[in-house]
């Protein structure tokens, strides 16, 4: 494998310097179907950047691995070539520091495959609306792993409310095996389906995503179960003759039970990630289920939630019941704020009626002061006219 590394560098030179290191070592991007942007942390980025490289095996792809730095040192961007080894296209690792990590899609944008789709994949930590970040603009398939973060349930909330078509979770990945068998399942033993269970660890998110995927597709009610693990261990669909159940308590075998058939024993092991990854870098049209399925996660989603037992049912008690305190807190807030704004409506009604009242009865008396003056001067007028008209007789007897 050759390496290069550019310091305090720019995109042109990294475009120049990854052509001369082709031609030396030969290699060529002819075959290459795609760009695989990697937006990862200094500490992760070597796990994430193994899986992408053997990934590419199956979609021979350029991968450039972002590492932001945001700070307020200078802007420098630290550039790192690697050609060969694992992966059978490029891979460029990009350090941003200072400002310019607030800016990464003007160093990604001409590292970019010409007239080659872009995917684009946090395995970490990631944006609440991946479709809105600059790299999620330019991607046409964005990857999340709401696994990979410390609350996935607030990860499975945030790609349901920023959900924008071309995003997809490695949480809905894993279920793709579990979802194959208990379709098949269905269509070996067609019957109604009365309810449905999903069993596995509390903070798995694909167990969740299975009971909101099932709730969905079924239209019925589902029970989430606890369990030790490892991840998701078991899923039953109650039908007329029985139950339909999956039990996969290690991690590798899971034994499928059908009503009228033996019990026997399906290869179900945990993949790993590259696996996923691979899958899901296969297909870069807009998953219509898993968008319907996350849907579930919405705040306002009006449809019933899966039950929880045990400690789960303990836990989401209470944060039903802090929601609602919450709620009749912010209810109460709302009628004190609305009576307040009525009250000083009213008093404004008030005040403008008395002021209204107060100018109309100033006008009324200085109307009537003004009649009364001209009645005044009417009779001065009239008295002056008496007076003239007995002067003058006065001095015609004369």
């Amino acid at each position: 494998m050759t390496t290069i590394d550019l310091l305090d560098t720019n995109a042109s030179k990294i475009s120049s310097a990854l052509i001369q290191a082709r031609r030396r070592t030969g290699s060529r991007t002819v075959g290459v179907v795609l760009t695989l942007v990697i937006i990862a942390e200094e500490s992760t980025y070597e796990d994430a950047l193994h899986s992408a490289a053997q990934a590419a095996r199956e979609h021979p792809s350029r991968i450039l691995v972002v590492i932001p730095t945001v700070g307020r040192g200078k802007s420098r961007l630290d550039a790192e070539i690697r050609i060969g080894g694992l992966s059978p296209g490029d891979t460029i690792v990009l350090r941003m520091h200072g400002s310019l990590a607030r800016h990464v899609e003007s160093v990604v944008l001409p590292l970019l495959l010409s007239d080659n789709p872009v995917v684009a994949w946090w395995p970490g930590k990631a944006p609440e609306c991946p479709g809105d970040e600059p790299i999620g603009r330019l991607a046409q398939r964005r990857i999340t792993d709401a696994a990979a973060v410390p609350r996935p349930s607030v990860a499975l909330r945030h790609r349901a409310v920023g959900y924008t078509p071309g995003d997809t979770d490695l949480a809905w990945t894993r279920l793709t095996p579990w979802r194959a068998l208990l379709a098949a399942a269905l269509d070996q033993h067609v019957t109604k389906v009365y309810s449905a269970a999903v069993e596995g660890e509390r903070n798995n998110p694909s167990v969740d995503i299975l009971a909101a995927w099932l709730q969905t597709r079924l239209g019925v009610e589902v029970t989430r179960r606890v369990s030790k693990g490892p991840g998701l261990t078991g899923a039953e669909l109650q039908v007329s003759a029985g139950h339909i159940r999956i039990s996969r308590p290690d991690g590798r075998l899971a034994m499928l039970d059908i009503p009228g058939s033996p019990t026997r024993p399906v290869g179900l092991r945990r993949r790993e990630r590259f696996e996923l990854l691979a899958e899901e870098m296969r297909r870069l049209d807009p998953d219509d289920i898993y968008e319907l399925t996350v849907a579930r996660f919405a705040p306002d989603e009006e449809a019933p939630a899966a039950k929880v037992t045990g400690a789960s049912a303990r836990r989401t008690a209470k944060e039903t019941k802090a929601a609602a305190k919450k709620a009749a807190s912010s209810t109460a807030a709302s009628r004190r704020t609305a009576a307040k704004k009525s009250a000083a409506q009213d008093t404004a009604k008030r005040t403008s009626a008395k002021k209204a009242a107060e100018a109309a009865a100033a006008a009324a008396k200085k109307a009537a002061a003004q009649k009364a003056a001209a009645k005044k001067a009417a009779e001065r007028r009239t008295q002056l006219r008496k007076e003239a008209s007995r002067t003058a007789l006065t001095v015609d007897v004369s």
